[in-house]
């Protein structure tokens, strides 16, 4: 392998961080062409992500969530399916949580596992939904899912000032705080739970293996990287459709179960914090590499969790660190529009994964070798012309057929003198 090939290697490998380091070069521009240090900003949103223990737990509770979320995403944009709705999904599984926590009562042992499996319950059978009108309704799964996304925002809203609304009156912002046993277990008083981290990640390897190791895997990556590869191959793409899309919600719930079981005590209008749209960009910023999610994940609740302490310590506002994520996602669409040109061009499997091999033997239908003829001696491909089944090599246009009637019978000739029959009529 020569030195180019090795750095050409590298650069593959390490992708994902070059739209990061151009959103951080670009923002360090801004924040000089307006007379601030971007040292002072950045050493600013280090200490107010890294400044303490309360600080340090902050950014692992915002982190599991995206973790969770991006994980199901991973699955879906494997399966070539834009989940929009993920979003609304996180939502429901908070509300399903919820229900369980409202309406229930009993030990931690009892509880949790209840509320955990309704919000998964919940966020995939609303993704199923959205999977449903694609494959039955033929409605784009990004219509669909923005759609459910507000009717989800709509539902919140009417449980928190309806039916779960608190006894006293309270504000239109929560509902009553749930019961201790309910809520997953935090450390130090914080709002991180490390059972939350756990719990994620088994489902990071989970994904992973799915992907890399068993034929539902395969299934997916067929069909999102040639639905006709896919059809070959036997698989029903209305059905894998469906079992993406849900478990992708599955994933989801169970994040939104995490917010509102540990991020808060009870059902909030901002339950999902925008969590399912960064979810989006994590995937695309992580090339729809598995491995590299956590750490960009990581690094998303990072820059959100330090930039709360930025007007405190500088002169700069807060929403540094949205500018920050917006110009990402200006340089994710950029690096993605160069790699389909060519520059840069990276490997955009899913999973970060082997190319999916072509199920026709040989490779046929790749583009680069004609697909063989199954007649013998390659008929059909165009190479050749077929040769005649009769013999004499009859019918192949370069010698005339003969006529298989004796003495030619069959054939045009001319009229005897006097017309038909030979004589004259007298």
């Amino acid at each position: 392998m020569t030195q180019a090939q090795t750095g050409r290697g590298w650069l593959l490998r390490l992708w994902p961080l070059v739209p990061i380091a151009a959103a951080l070069i670009f923002t360090s521009g801004l924040l000089l062409l307006f007379d601030a240090s971007p040292a002072e900003a950045y050493r600013a949103m280090w200490d107010g992500a890294f400044g303490g223990q309360d600080k340090i737990l902050g950014v692992l509770a915002f982190w599991v969530p995206m973790l969770l979320a991006s994980t199901g995403l991973i699955i879906t944009f494997t399966a070539g399916l834009w989940n929009i709705g993920v979003e609304g999904q996180i939502i429901l599984g908070a509300i399903c949580a919820s229900w369980v926590a409202l309406r229930l009562s009993g030990p931690a042992w009892v509880l949790i596992p209840l509320e955990i499996g309704a919000a998964m319950l919940g966020g995939a059978l609303w993704a199923g939904l959205s999977a449903v009108l694609k494959t039955r309704g033929k409605v784009n799964e990004i219509f669909s899912g923005l759609a459910l996304n507000n009717l989800a925002i709509i539902l919140t809203n009417y449980l928190i000032s309806g039916p779960w609304q608190p006894p006293e009156g309270g504000s239109f912002r929560g509902t009553t705080p749930f019961q201790e046993a309910a809520l997953l277990p935090r450390l130090w008083e914080s709002r991180f739970s490390p059972l939350s981290l756990i719990l994620a990640t088994i489902a990071i390897i989970g994904v992973y293996y799915i992907l890399r190791g068993t034929t539902w895997g395969l299934k997916l990556k067929a069909l999102g990287k040639n639905p006709y590869s896919a059809y070959l191959l036997g698989v029903s793409s209305e059905r894998e459709t469906i079992l993406a899309m849900m478990a992708c919600g599955a994933l989801a719930g169970l994040g939104g179960a995490v917010r509102v079981l540990s991020w808060f005590d009870s059902l909030r209008q901002s339950i999902s914090g925008g969590i399912g749209f960064l979810s989006l960009l994590i995937v695309m910023l992580a090339a729809y590499r598995i491995l590299w999610v956590p750490l960009i994940a990581f690094f998303f609740s990072v820059v959100l969790n330090g930039s709360i302490t930025l007007q405190l310590k500088t002169q700069l506002h807060s929403a540094l660190g949205g500018i920050l994520t917006g110009v990402m996602v200006l340089f994710v669409l950029l690096f993605g529009s160069a790699r389909q040109l060519g520059i840069g061009r990276v490997s955009s499997h899913h999973g970060g994964e082997d190319p999916l091999p072509n199920p026709l033997p040989g490779g046929e239908g790749t583009g680069k070798d004609p697909l063989p003829s199954p007649l013998p001696g390659g008929e059909g491909t165009g190479k050749d012309p077929l040769p005649s089944p009769l013999p004499g090599g009859e019918g192949t246009g370069k010698e005339p057929l003969p006529n298989p009637l004796p003495q030619g019978e069959g054939t045009v000739t001319p009229l005897p003198p006097g017309g038909v029959g030979g004589g004259r009529g007298d």
